[in-house]
């Protein structure tokens, strides 16, 4: 099952620039491969936010997770820079599409093995784009560090 969870990581910067089909008859040029990580000190978070139907049916199944086109799925990681081993953290996410609407994203902490990664998922709409606002506290730091990404989902 850890391995899945791995491709989960890997798996939105393959579909980041796969695109997908838009509402009308042209296809959206594919994006550049955004980062996906970031360095907070003594820290790497990783991150990725996908729409749930790309989950395998036995990884959703797994992680009470609801495989839906409509459906994305917020994934963190957090590890120790120098041992890359997975790190407790306080997570918080305020995600808003581009109309200012707030999108409820509650995080859950899920941990198999020396894996750790946080999930949250949230409704979306065909062409929406979302803007993740992270808030990590890695376990023994005195201070939050905040990373911002934005996402924009195709659900035709």
């Amino acid at each position: 099952m850890l391995k899945y969870i791995y491709a989960l990581v890997a798996l939105p910067l393959f579909l980041w620039g796969c695109g997908g089909a838009g509402e009308s008859s042209t296809v959206p040029q594919a994006q550049p491969a955004a980062a996906s990580d970031v360095d907070i000190g003594d820290h790497v978070v990783h991150f990725s936010a996908q729409s749930t139907d790309h989950l395998p049916p036995e990884v959703a199944r797994a992680y009470g997770i609801v495989r839906s086109k409509n459906r994305a799925m917020l994934n963190v990681s957090v590890l120790n820079e120098g041992t890359h081993s997975a790190v407790n953290a306080d997570i918080t996410v305020r995600t808003v599409n581009l109309a200012g609407q707030l999108k409820n994203v509650t995080m859950r902490k899920i941990q198999e093995e020396d894996a750790i990664y946080y999930i949250g998922e949230t409704g979306i709409a065909n062409r929406e784009t979302l803007i993740f606002n992270i808030s990590i506290t890695p376990e023994g730091a005195t201070e939050a560090s905040d990373v911002s990404f934005t996402r924009e989902f195709y659900t035709n």
